[in-house]
């Protein structure tokens, strides 16, 4: 993996797996709009599951988690909204999660979720 977008590739894919493993429904995934983009959008129940997906290399710009910035939930959340009018849904709850990898060439991919971040 050596082009950022395949890093970010590869962690969508972990992403989507541990969802699906944990007992999600992916629903879409790299839905775009003139806002922006969402990684992954998934439904937990009745919740709907906004999911922004960071993957890094190491710990040497800092965690995945770090990265995310107030800006992007600001963002997040209008993407919510327009994905939702887009598809004409109203779930019963709305959640935006993030989801951190980390990749590590000695260990296996790490995988951290934050359920609730905006």
């Amino acid at each position: 993996m050596r082009t950022r977008n395949a890093v970010g590739r590869f962690g969508e894919e972990l992403a989507a797996r541990y969802l699906t493993t944990n007992g999600f429904a992916v629903l879409e995934r790299n839905w775009r709009c003139e806002l922006g983009e969402i990684d992954i959008v998934a439904r937990e129940g009745d919740t709907l599951v906004v999911c922004e997906v960071k993957t890094r290399r190491g710990l040497g710009y800092g965690s995945p988690l770090e990265s995310i910035t107030y800006r992007k939930l600001v963002t997040l959340r209008k993407l919510a909204g327009a994905w939702l009018q887009c598809h004409q849904l109203r779930p019963a709850a709305i959640r935006i999660d993030i989801i951190a990898i980390l990749l590590d060439k000695n260990a296996p991919p790490r995988v951290d979720h934050l359920r609730g971040a905006a």
